[in-house]
């Protein structure tokens, strides 16, 4: 059960600010975005949230739940047929609240609740993570098999195909030595 809000209601009474929350929802799905106070758009984004999810399950019940907070068929319509479906990916977070400055004539505060209908791109694992969910399997695999790694080879044995390697650089690094040798001499008999 929701823990009742304490203090003053929106608009005077609890069954008029359930009226004023509801039509500020429906205001929400119809154009998906709208500007109004910090506490209306902190009040509804809960309300706005939960009548998403309702439409993502998109069963018959969930549908009258939202039409029994909403009433307006053509909004619930909305929210199930276009809203909903753009939302399927996202787990939660479906609004966003954006603070605007303050209005002109009360000088209260304003902010822009608005629906988030990007698509959702998922977040890269920390290496942390990865490594510490890799080193277990890695150890279990690692376990039974008892030999040596193929790459390791004894110290006083040299692969066949190294020796040649490090005898042409051997004699590139020469080469190279005496071409130098050459031009010193030639700038010298100059």
């Amino acid at each position: 059960m929701p823990k009742p809000t304490k203090g003053p209601r929106l608009g005077g009474g609890p069954a008029h600010e359930r009226l004023l929350l509801a039509n500020l929802a429906a205001a929400l799905y119809t154009h998906k975005s709208i500007k109004t106070t910090e506490t209306k758009a902190k009040r509804l984004r809960p309300l706005a949230e939960r009548l998403i999810t309702f439409a993502k399950r998109g069963d018959l019940h969930a549908r009258r739940r939202v039409l029994s907070v909403i009433g307006d068929k053509s909004v619930v319509h909305t929210l199930f047929t276009e809203i909903a479906p753009l939302v399927a990916d996202r787990e939660g977070g479906y609004t966003r609240i954006t603070k605007v400055g303050n209005r002109k004539g009360d000088n209260a505060p304003m902010a822009v609740i608005e629906l988030v209908l990007e698509p959702v791109t998922p977040k890269a694992k920390s290496t942390k993570k990865a490594a510490k969910a890799e080193k277990p399997a890695e150890v279990v695999e690692e376990a039974p098999v008892e030999e040596a790694p193929a790459d390791e080879t004894p110290a006083d044995e040299t692969p066949a195909d190294e020796a040649p390697a490090d005898e042409a650089g051997a004699e590139s690094q020469a080469e190279g030595e005496s071409a130098e040798a050459a031009a010193e001499d030639a700038k010298k008999s100059e």
